[in-house]
């Protein structure tokens, strides 16, 4: 199974630009920040299932997820309003594993955010915990775990992305049984899927490494691959993938 993660900061943006061909050779390929409650008609004929999750707000988050291989199940949310009404979360089940399409929340600026990403951090762990089989989770965590995950560590302290209580909870998670696995394949510094499109970050490649493919272990020795796109363009955002035999 070939699988696509990407923040696309508003689909209809990207779609005007073009969808990239690359990303047609996925599986399933997941959109996170779609900012749409429809599904857009150049999709429609791609051949893939199409699963949206928009948020209740106009214009605002949302998850999508296209999938050519047909899904046993689809959940929507994680059972909590007050973060599924933002259309945060996608789910599909498969005969071996369940694959889930998940965007965070962002602390936001002045951290007025950090304690509803926490909360919503400590539920969607419950969620997963509760799946009956391995899971490989997939989309923007809004989280750059380690020094190495962002090329200005020390300029960034408690910036949103980059506070301890974020970052402790990641390593947490992972602890729990799942393993991030860029990292498995990539050691590198340097690696990033999202830059501001202020400052010329991206051609400098000031980034920070917030997208991941997260597995659970026992799922581990059937990964092939993970990888960053990141010369592939339209969003702020790299696309991320993982190949899981």
């Amino acid at each position: 199974m070939k699988i696509l993660t990407w923040n696309v900061n508003g689909l209809r943006s990207l779609l005007d630009k073009g969808i990239p061909k690359e990303i047609l050779e996925f599986d399933i390929v997941m959109f996170q920040e779609i900012k749409t409650d429809t599904v857009p008609e150049e999709l429609k004929t791609l051949g893939y299932e199409i699963f949206i999750n928009p948020a209740k707000r106009k214009g605002y988050s949302g998850t999508l997820t296209m999938s050519k291989v047909k899904p046993l199940n689809v959940t929507y949310g994680i059972g909590h309003d007050e973060f599924d009404s933002e259309g945060r979360v996608i789910s599909l089940e498969f005969k071996d594993y369940y694959v889930i399409n998940a965007y965070f929340p962002n602390a936001q600026h002045g951290l007025t955010r950090l304690d509803y990403k926490l909360n919503f951090n400590s539920l969607i762990e419950k969620y997963l915990n509760n799946l009956s089989k391995p899971k490989i989770i997939c989309g923007d965590f809004n989280v750059a775990h380690k020094e190495i995950d962002i090329a200005r560590p020390k300029d960034n302290i408690n910036n949103p992305g980059f506070t301890q209580q974020e970052r402790d909870w990641m390593t947490h998670f992972l602890d729990m049984g799942y393993v991030d696995a860029f990292r498995v394949f990539h050691k590198e510094p340097n690696r990033y899927s999202w830059w501001t499109y202020r400052f010329h970050a991206r051609e400098k490649n000031i980034g920070w490494r917030i997208d991941y493919c997260v597995v659970s272990k026992d799922l581990l020795d059937r990964v092939k691959d993970c990888d960053i796109l990141d010369k592939i363009y339209g969003s702020d955002h790299a696309p991320v993938y993982i190949i899981v035999e």
